[in-house]
């Protein structure tokens, strides 16, 4: 698995075997709140029938928090965060707290936005609250200018997804900030028309309208109190046509309150794209996508296999499926998709034939968008370890052993390093080979590798084998079984195009962006794996001049959990000023990519960076032990052998593998 890695911790270990069936290793996502796939307001999300039925996962939905957390006022003075920063330089300090209170009271959204601590990690988000807060004060005590004189770092930050996830999250927690974008670089500032509109309107009805302008909801509306005062009504009219007048229109209506007197309210709605409503028989008629979501359980399946499945049986494209993230194979996984084009009432049709390819379908209801990757709070495993021995130096007493190992990992955590399944365990071709040649734009190499078979008889493979032999891309098309989407998408360009520099490359344009990254970041990711080792190895698990930190005021603790980060190589990081920032550019030159911009344009793909905890922590973790009595034979003689196996269960962040994490506990590798 990942032979030459490090361990962090000093426990003894054990040994033990995983996946030896799918229900060993069950994965099921943990959700955001169920407000990203309706309506901005969640009493208007639509109900059904199908929502209510039970799956097989028994954990609750996560509720929203009905109430602002606290702005901390014992935070010590500093200037406002910047992430992240170097050891031995400038720290990421916390800004500044005042105390005094004042007018109007300026409330920090409506509790935690789905995802945010996850994308940023917990100290930045901590940072990012602690200057939220001070906006407020500043707002509070009437200095505006202070306020907007404010900004705040979050870095670089990966690509113009993740760009764009977090600035939807950072402005649903805090709709009284606004968040823009220099040079890759994210900026937070106080949302000097928010300060505006509160002027006029109360703090409810600014928060919820700027809620409702950052949700952009095809068909929504929303409306203002009622305001009886008729020059009141026309400032705000005047106020939102000056500030959003080509993206909002306006209009007051009149309603009878239950007392049957006259109640006038300002209505909110998005103007109409050219082209948005067609014709029909009776008229005109609003054109909008049909968004369905629902739970895929899957077993021994890939996610973009089971994908090809579904939209070969539904008659859609795979790209019309969207998700948070990739799952095990070899596993039972339970996560949230959304397919576009598709009702709810056609993908119940398919239920049946889905269970006979090993898939369940659950949770069935209407949405109003997709899913973007990343936007998920974690993971919850349910692991079986089977055939649990002592490692063959130790002769401890195993149930001790166990204890320990979970205990010290529990409290010291593990190399966030990325799993095996990243790279494609046990195939002949991994996936970062093929990004690799993608980066080198090796056209024709990537695509060869693409299609290298694995030593099996099947049709699969046999097309594949057929294709290297031959490069008859029409004749391999016919061989291929239906689900294989990505390699016909390939195939049938190289058919058309041939299988050239040229050719290939516009295969690789056949296939969906989000599948020619993959294999890029792949390559990034093993980059990551062995930084982080050879980091480890150089300085240990002290922090050191020259590392790149997430710090905040005050913290002065030596230690690497939650601190340290490595980059992930792209176009927009900076590298640590040490021996670690030195390797990178030797391990790139090995590669071949020591003048490597990270822009592939032939392939549209642009990989700016990003950065990764070195360390991580597991979460909520439980086990016990079970024994059972396997029956074994020796010669002519029947044996009873006692088998024990270790049940245990924990979180992890997005991004971190359950492999890896066992990997530490056990301290072996699968």
């Amino acid at each position: 698995m990942l032979p030459s890695f490090s361990y962090l911790t000093e426990h003894t270990g054990f040994r033990g075997t995983i996946k030896n069936a799918p229900g060993d290793f069950v994965v099921t996502e943990l959700e955001v709140p169920e407000l990203f796939l309706g309506d901005s307001r969640a009493e208007l999300l639509p109900k059904s029938s199908e929502a209510a039925q039970s799956g097989p996962c028994p954990r609750e939905p996560k509720r929203r928090r009905t109430e602002p957390p606290e702005c901390p006022r014992d935070s010590a003075p500093g200037a406002p965060g910047q992430g992240p920063g170097r050891a031995g330089g400038g720290r990421a300090a916390s800004p500044e707290q005042t105390g005094p209170e004042g007018e109007p009271e300026l409330q920090p959204g409506l509790g935690e936005a789905p995802g945010l601590e996850s994308l940023l990690g917990e100290p930045v988000s901590e940072l990012l609250h602690k200057f939220a807060c001070d906006v407020k004060d500043a707002w509070r005590s009437g200095n505006s200018a202070d306020a907007a004189a404010r900004e705040f770092s979050l870095g670089p930050r990966l690509d113009k997804k993740i760009r764009a996830d977090l600035h939807s999250a950072v402005r649903q927690k805090f709709p009284f900030l606004v968040t823009l974008t220099k040079d890759n670089e994210m900026i937070v500032k106080g949302n000097p028309d928010y300060r505006e509109l509160c002027q006029l309107v109360t703090e409810k009805e600014t928060s919820g309208f700027f809620k409702f302008l950052d949700a952009k909801l095809e068909n929504s509306t929303f409306s203002f109190e009622p305001d009886g005062n008729k020059e009141h009504r026309k400032t705000v009219h005047h106020f939102i046509n000056r500030k959003f007048g080509k993206l909002l229109e306006t209009k007051s209506f009149t309603m009878t309150d239950v007392s049957d007197q006259p109640s006038t309210s300002i209505m909110v709605r998005f103007r109409e794209k050219s082209g948005s409503r067609k014709r029909c028989a009776g008229g005109f008629e609003d054109k909008q996508d049909v968004y369905t979501a629902f739970t895929l359980q899957k077993e021994n399946l890939e996610t973009l296999e089971a994908i090809g499945l579904l939209a070969a049986e539904l008659d859609v494209l795979p790209s019309d499926f969207s998700y948070t993230g990739i799952k095990d194979k070899k596993a039972i996984t339970l996560q949230p998709m959304v397919v576009k084009k598709v009702t709810p009432e056609r993908l119940k049709e398919i239920g049946n034939k889905m269970e006979k390819k090993g898939m369940k379908i659950y949770n069935i209801r209407p949405a109003q968008q997709h899913l973007r990757l990343g936007q998920l709070k974690g993971n919850h495993f349910d692991i079986v370890v089977r055939d649990l021995q002592h490692h063959s130096h130790d002769s401890g007493d195993l149930e001790e052993r166990i204890a320990e190992a979970v205990e010290s990992v529990e409290t010291k955590g593990f190399v966030n390093y990325y799993g095996p399944q990243r790279f494609g365990q046990g195939q002949i071709v991994q996936t970062d080979q093929i990004g690799l040649a993608l980066l080198n734009e090796k056209m024709v190499k990537a695509v060869k590798l693409f299609f290298t078979p694995e030593d099996t008889d099947d049709p699969v493979n046999n097309a594949k084998r057929y294709f290297l032999q031959t490069e008859d891309a029409k004749g391999t098309l016919v061989m291929l079984p239906e689900f294989k989407v990505r390699e016909k998408m390939l195939l049938r360009a190289l058919n058309r195009y041939g299988v050239n520099h040229e050719g290939c490359t516009k295969g690789w344009l056949n296939i969906p962006h989000s599948l020619r990254i993959f294999y890029v970041h792949a390559y990034c990711s093993k980059i990551w794996n062995e930084a982080a080792s050879y980091r480890l190895k150089t300085y240990g698990s002290k922090v050191v001049e020259g590392d790149l930190v997430f710090l905040e005021e005050n913290d002065e603790s030596n230690s690497l959990n939650d601190k340290v980060v490595l980059p992930m190589v792209g176009h927009s990081i900076k590298y640590p000023s040490n021996k670690v920032g030195q390797w990178y550019h030797e391990r790139l030159s090995k590669d071949e990519l020591e003048l490597c911009k990270f822009r592939v344009s032939p392939l549209q793909l642009n990989i700016p960076g990003c950065y990764r905890l070195i360390l991580k922590n597991v979460k909520n973790v439980s086990y016990f032990l079970e024994s059972s009595e396997k029956e074994i034979k020796i010669e002519d003689n029947h044996l009873n052998d006692l088998q024990v196996s270790l049940h245990i269960s924990f979180d992890l962040d997005p991004s971190c593998y359950a492999t890896v994490c066992l990997r530490e506990i056990m301290k072996c590798d699968f």
